[in-house]
């Protein structure tokens, strides 16, 4: 069982320990044995803001889970290899995923190895895959609205009920080996 840690009681969750143990199995095996993920951010505890956010999350040394709750309730995200930081260029690895949890379970979407477009971390946005002129996953800079797509570096379905989407809770989580 892994322990969330830093979530103040006052905090609207995201991630849950039913989520959280469904997630564990995608995860690559080294992250699977982390038996603490440390809360980095959260929109709910350190506010809406995307300089925050990376300043926050910038001495995580390793890989990240961005969540996701939706104005529907649906909660979706991403397994990141590395921690997110302003940059105008893709980084990461083909160990990125992204994810949503639904009524059967947990749907991951792994690289398909069409492309190598895992983060796009700008001032502006965060962007999770992509090609085709698509993101799996795109979020504002205010933190507040974004888009998910199907795009050939995930072959994934849109993560939210619609290509659009009200964002109103956000967590990073880095983890604690």
């Amino acid at each position: 069982m892994v322990e969330l840690v830093d979530r103040r009681s006052d905090t609207a969750p995201v991630l849950t320990n039913t989520i959280v143990e469904k997630l564990r199995s995608f995860l690559p095996q080294r992250y699977r044995l982390a038996t603490r993920w440390s809360l980095l951010y959260s929109l709910d505890q350190h506010g809406i803001s995307l300089t925050t956010l990376y300043r926050l999350v910038k001495n995580n040394k390793g890989p990240c889970i961005l969540a996701i709750k939706d104005a529907e309730d649906q909660v979706f995200g991403a397994f990141l290899n590395e921690t997110l930081k302003p940059t105008t260029h893709y980084y990461g690895t083909g160990e990125c995923f992204l994810w949503r949890d639904t009524k059967d379970g947990l749907k991951a979407y792994s690289w398909t190895g069409m492309n190598e477009y895992m983060i796009l971390s700008e001032t502006e946005f965060i962007a999770i895959g992509g090609g085709a002129g698509k993101f799996g996953l795109w979020i504002n800079g205010d933190l507040d609205r974004g888009y998910s797509a199907s795009c050939q570096t995930f072959n994934n379905e849109p993560l939210a009920g619609e290509p659009s989407f009200n964002c109103i809770e956000l967590e990073i989580w880095g983890f604690r080996i």
